[in-house]
């Protein structure tokens, strides 16, 4: 690792690998292991180690979350000189790591000798106080107040450390327990507990307010925590008339000041809390008065009897819960009953089917890209009479609900499909209208409102069984196209099929697929189907209350988490596809977290909080 510096002469944060010298759990925290301790190795110059305010991006190097996540120092050393550079000296970097998030949560678990990508020293510093004055008759007492809240007492207590002992007083608040104090050598150690298990019970109010200041002769503040603490610590210096200095946090991408994801409202007008910040002289900040509180939908419940029903209905079919195996990821349901119990999903959509076999395309057929999957099978499938003899009986052995998806290349075709299938026990039929890897047929029926409302029209016309309509993406207006088909005569709408996409082998210099488009599924697409699934239930919400058909979200559903924004956007369940691949025990436990999730909140049923978002 070598130095940088920029025109001006100042030291570039360095971009590099560090070595995990440890990841272990801080005693004190409460809950237990939610707070980790993280020491890091690095090799650089002494300049470019942190000082007291300072933070880093940090990122599990064999994690899955895009970005670092800015993680402030809480302690730093430098132990020795380089062996093979000189100049350079081997250091150590701590951090408190609150574990909250997919971020973070990789952070925690990361062990001995494992690589993280680090960027810093970044930010700004705590100002230094000023020295007192020889023969100050108050020379014993200390003038510096340090206040941290949570996992904000890191940066404040690193701080600390760097003053002259017991030169401050130092005020640590937490809802419960007590940690990252170990360094300090305050004057005086006030902790507050909401819950009262250390210290005074309360939140920072019990302990220090503008009286404290003035009868303590405090001349400077430092404090570092959640933003209605902060706001409190502003208002508090402000009517004692001393300085304060906030560390203030938000979320950010670069760390770099270039992104203005991270901007707070300042005096001077919005600063970032990266660059020209994170610590902020609190006279410029504004702290915007909370404005009256929206409805908890999602707040916790007496949940203590609560036993989640997890079932969902399209049309007068019941599935026991809202997860499906999505067509084209699960085969006929059969093939993964060995693997995991399949008999825990709430259904099973089929192979896409066709009136006659089909072999499906030519060349290469897979393609994985690093967020997601591309596809172009071109609808393989031995055809819907052969489905009906071999494969509908093994799935309707099966507790999940059968759903048998309905494809073709001409109306004529869709509707003799629908013929077959009407004559069955199949519980439902899903009209697909949406595969992209297909010549005729598939999504050129579902590009408009017309073409889809007509299809949609004939299949009703010869089967009485629930109707979902597949949607493609690629339309226009895929709201237009939903409604079109509830008008027709749709008793569900599921969206959104695979978008489409193209591949280069750079090495051979051509596309990838012999079709050259490919469909493309995974986690990437997730926020535009959550977005259609969005306008989709928004708009069939203003419908008549007997128009108002079931959705079901379809679209990188990776997680329960995935499955509860889909069900808050709208959707009655979700169909899950790439991510079996990865992991076969994704669907069940995108359930168990469900129950969980539902538990937890004391949600009774999923229409306790299906569609909250909208």
């Amino acid at each position: 690792m070598s130095e940088t510096k920029d025109c001006n002469g100042n030291t570039i944060p360095l971009y590099s690998k560090g070595t995990v010298a440890g990841c272990t759990t801080v005693a004190g925290a409460v809950p237990e292991s939610s707070v980790y301790s993280l020491k890091v190795n690095l090799t650089a110059k002494e300049k470019s180690f942190p000082k007291p305010g300072q933070f880093y991006m940090i990122r599990a190097t064999k994690g899955k979350t895009l970005l670092g996540r800015p993680i402030s120092v809480f302690h730093s050393e430098i132990s020795k000189s380089n062996k093979e550079n000189p100049k350079l000296f081997d250091g150590q970097i701590e951090f408190l790591i609150l574990k909250k998030g997919k971020g973070t949560e990789e952070l925690c678990s990361l062990e001995k000798s494992d690589s993280v990508d680090i960027l810093g020293p970044l930010g700004n510093i705590f100002p230094r106080p000023k020295a007192k004055k020889a023969g100050d008759k108050n020379s014993t007492k200390p003038e510096i107040c340090i206040i941290g809240g949570g996992i904000g007492v890191a940066p404040v207590a690193g701080f600390a450390e760097t003053l002259e002992a017991k030169s401050y007083d130092f005020y640590a608040s937490f809802k419960s327990g007590k940690y990252g104090l170990k360094n300090l050598k305050a004057a005086k150690l006030t902790v507050t507990t909401d819950d009262g298990s250390c210290g005074i019970k309360g939140m920072l109010p019990k302990a220090i307010d503008e009286n404290t200041i003035k009868e303590k002769g405090y001349k400077v503040i430092y404090a570092c925590g959640p933003t209605p603490m902060l706001s409190y610590v502003k208002t508090i210096a402000e009517k004692a008339g001393v300085k304060c200095w906030l560390s203030m946090e938000s979320k950010m991408a670069c760390g770099m000041g270039v992104c203005l994801g991270c901007t707070i409202e300042t005096t001077e007008g919005y600063k970032r809390c990266c660059k020209d910040g994170p610590v902020f002289d609190g006279t410029k900040l504004i702290f915007n008065k909370p404005s009256a509180p929206a409805p908890q939908v999602l707040e916790a419940r007496n949940n203590k009897k609560v036993k989640p029903d997890l079932s969902v209905k399209i049309r007068d079919v019941v599935l026991p819960n809202p997860v499906i195996g999505s067509s084209g990821t699960f085969g006929f349901g059969v093939e993964y009953k060995d693997v995991f119990d399949v008999n825990k999903l709430g259904g099973i959509s089929s192979k896409g089917l066709t009136l006659e076999p089909r072999q499906g395309n030519s060349g290469i057929r897979i393609w994985e890209t690093p967020s997601g999957l591309m596809n172009s099978i071109g609808l393989q499938n031995p055809g819907i009479p052969h489905f009906i003899e071999h494969e509908l009986p093994a799935m309707l052995k099966l507790k999940p609900v059968t759903i048998a998806n309905l494809s073709g290349s001409t109306l004529e075709s869709y509707v003799e499909g629908a013929k077959l299938l009407d004559k069955t026990q199949v519980p439902v039929i899903e009209l697909n209208i949406s595969c992209p890897n297909v010549s005729a047929g598939g999504a050129a029926f579902g590009m408009s409102c017309s073409t889809a409302g007509e299809i949609t029209k004939a299949i009703r016309a010869v089967t009485k069984k629930p109707l979902i309509v597949k949607l493609t993406p690629q339309a226009s207006d895929v709201v237009g196209v939903a409604l079109a088909c509830i008008e027709a005569g749709a008793d569900g709408i599921s969206l959104c099929n695979s978008f489409q996409g193209v591949a280069i082998d750079i090495e051979k210099g051509r596309p990838v697929f012999d079709k050259v488009k490919a469909g493309f599924g995974g986690p990437a697409v997730r926020p535009i189907a959550v977005r259609l699934v969005y306008e989709v239930c928004s708009a069939i919400k203003q419908l008549p209350k007997e128009k108002q058909v079931p959705v079901v979200g379809i679209g990188g559903v990776s997680t329960w988490e995935d499955a509860v924004e889909f069900i808050m956007a709208g959707a009655t369940a979700v169909q899950v596809g790439t991510n079996t691949f990865a992991n076969p025990n994704t669907m069940v436990e995108i359930v168990d977290g469900l129950k969980s999730f539902m538990a937890r909140k004391g949600f009774k049923t999923i229409e306790d909080f299906r569609g909250c978002a909208l």
